[in-house]
């Protein structure tokens, strides 16, 4: 009897010391990813612990979501860090709160879970973990903002500001307001009893590169040019037309495609085809490898 009594009034002394030190912390910073795992909210241990601990009356922010007061005194809150034991047959799991020194104010015990799927196991030992705040009845105590040095204002002093500064200082105000704003939205979290979601829109730097000018395949193209007087005269055929010279001689075969104004075309001693381009006509063929574009002189 006398140990359990003793036992019992060990507890109480703990919880009286853990919940005097937590009363000196505003903030409970909760990481979007512990050392523990690779990925963010991994087995929703994040935004678990987040909504427990809001649960127990303590204010809870996420390690990019840090209120103004937070952001310039960081010791102001204490960041939940989870430690990982857990081996091949079971998870176990405690919670420490460590300071702005790197120092642990307070560890709970270890939550241990038998459960094989580890995101229903994790969350067992978490919360079992969390009932070492059962007994501690958290209030804030601002004795650290209160420490706090004194910054002393002399904007009553001023007697008179140029009205050019006084437009750039506005707008520099209405600038950090929408960063603020933009920086609020950037996560998208829910924590219920049901639900644990964490999103984060924080637009990241684009892998995508901006595509450059494709060079064309045809390096090399020569155009050629008949002369004026060179007119070649359309004559149907069955399969296309003709061309012949003032001769009159045939100088190239035209052969009808399933495209309009191209045809496949056959001299003496080249094959290619002939197309319309801007109102001109351009029989284009290979010669010695290297793509030829003759523009002919064609009258049909």
């Amino acid at each position: 009897m006398k140990t359990v009594i003793a036992i019992l009034f060990t507890f109480i002394g703990l919880s009286s010391y853990a919940q005097e030190n937590l009363d000196d912390y505003k903030y409970i910073i909760v990481p979007k990813k512990f050392d523990a795992f690779k990925n963010m909210n991994e087995h929703q241990t994040s935004t678990l612990i987040k909504f427990l601990f809001t649960g127990k009356g303590f204010t809870t922010v996420y390690e990019d979501q840090l209120p103004e007061d937070l952001k310039f005194n960081r010791c102001l809150g204490v960041v939940a860090d989870l430690q990982d034991d857990s081996s091949m047959f079971s998870t176990k799991t405690i919670i420490n709160l460590i300071d702005c020194n790197d120092k642990i104010v307070f560890s709970t015990m270890q939550g241990i879970s038998k459960i094989k799927q580890y995101k229903e196991a994790y969350n067992e030992a978490i919360r079992e973990s969390m009932r070492s705040f059962n007994g501690i009845n958290y209030t804030y105590s601002d004795k650290k903002e209160k420490e706090e040095p004194v910054t002393v204002s002399f904007k009553n002093d001023v007697k008179k500001l140029d009205e050019s500064k006084a437009v750039k200082i506005l707008e520099g105000e209405k600038a950090k307001e929408k960063e603020k704003v933009t920086k609020s939205t950037a996560v998208i979290s829910d924590e219920t009893e049901k639900t644990q979601y964490y999103k984060d829109q924080t637009p990241v730097a684009s892998n995508i590169k901006k595509a450059e000018p494709k060079t064309s395949v045809l390096k090399n193209v020569e155009v050629k040019k008949t002369a004026v007087k060179d007119i070649w005269y359309a004559q149907a055929t069955e399969t296309g037309y003709q061309l012949v010279d003032s001769s009159p001689k045939v100088r190239m075969n035209l052969m009808k495609s399933s495209a309009d104004n191209v045809f496949m075309a056959k001299t003496d001693t080249k094959n290619g085809m002939v197309y319309q381009k801007d109102g001109d006509w351009i029989f284009e063929y290979y010669e010695n490898d290297k793509l030829v574009q003759e523009e002919l002189n064609i009258k049909f």
